[in-house]
């Protein structure tokens, strides 16, 4: 079978699809980063390979996410695209009509804007975790209770506590306080859902024009508390995708099978030879000027095969020309 691999690797989650030529998703993982993603990408390889064996051809690969320029060295991937394009293909595919994304993931938050199935405009949250998966994922292991039922128990409430979402730290102590106020846990959980939506709202979707249709994606779009949440909110239905946790990996895997069929070119997939291989990290910080950049070089069983980090190009130029401009291009 031929398919194509895409990648989205963030600090939270590592995700890996496999399309088929009819742009169906054939496989796909969820990973723990864990803070080691060249570890996690390598064990998504091999749990990839190990379910398809000698029967499988990769003919094109894609990368998004904050580690997508680590995992497209690695890989060799043909596209390198951010999580706003990414996401936004993905999502444009399955919901063409769509005007609104709104995507919580581990780390972090977006939201963006589609109007005529073009991006116009986005937002990332980026100064606090309040909203996010990971805080949700603290706070439901500090309650003991498993992250999938958090959604469940929120929609028992009759009677939302009213939390205060605006700053993770904020969050955390209202909750501790209204649970000792004996307050239930299903209105503790309800009133977290809503504080984690106007939290939302107020700060990464602030000043933008919302309209419908919304879909809602990433991992916190398995939570039906937040949801519905949403939904009382706008005022609206909100749709979430089939795949909604891993729609990055699905873009990336769009846009790599959409540049291969219009260039005719070969995959520069390096096979899963990557598993079994040995790669490393070093950085270092460039004296040849006053930005003094932080360079990061790869290496792959002792060879260096990538370097960026440079604002002049001196160092990840005198690598690989064609891998420095697709890895600038996902910068931008």
């Amino acid at each position: 079978m031929k398919g194509y691999l895409g990648v989205d690797i963030g600090s939270v989650s590592t995700n890996i699809v496999l399309l088929n030529e009819m742009e169906e998703v054939e496989y796909k993982l969820y990973l723990r980063t864990m803070g080691r993603p060249i570890d996690a990408l390598k064990s998504g390889l091999e749990n990839l390979l190990l379910q398809y064996g000698e029967n499988i051809e990769i003919v094109g690969v894609g990368t998004t996410g904050s580690g997508r320029i680590l995992a497209g060295t690695i890989l060799g991937a043909d596209v390198i695209k951010n999580e706003i394009t990414a996401h936004s293909i993905a999502t444009i595919k399955e919901f063409p009509d769509v005007k609104t994304i709104i995507e919580i993931g581990g780390q972090d938050s977006k939201i963006i804007i589609i109007r005529n199935k073009v991006v116009v405009d986005f937002a990332m949250n980026t100064v606090c975790a309040a909203g996010t998966g990971s805080f949700l994922d603290r706070q439901a292991d500090r309650l003991g209770i498993p992250i999938e039922k958090v959604g469940e128990i929120a929609l028992k409430s009759k009677n939302p506590t009213r939390i205060a979402g605006r700053c993770a730290v904020f969050a955390e102590s209202d909750m501790i306080h209204k649970q000792q106020m004996g307050y239930k846990i299903e209105d503790i959980l309800k009133g977290l859902c809503k504080a984690l939506v106007r939290n939302y709202l107020s700060n990464v979707a602030k000043g933008k024009e919302l309209n419908p249709p919304y879909v809602f994606q990433g991992g916190v779009a398995a939570n039906k508390g937040i949801k519905k949440a949403f939904e009382e909110e706008l005022g609206e239905n909100i749709y979430i995708p089939k795949n909604y946790d891993v729609m990055g990996a699905i873009g990336a895997a769009l846009l790599a099978k959409k540049y291969i069929n219009s260039t005719l070119k070969k995959t520069n997939f390096k096979g899963f030879k990557i598993v079994k291989s040995r790669i490393d990290t070093e950085m270092f910080e460039c004296d040849g000027c006053s930005n003094s950049c932080e360079v990061v070089q790869i290496y792959f069983e002792g060879k260096i095969i990538g370097r960026w980090g440079d604002k002049c190009g001196k160092w990840s130029n005198s690598l690989n020309l064609e891998r420095y401009d697709i890895a600038q291009e996902a910068i931008l």
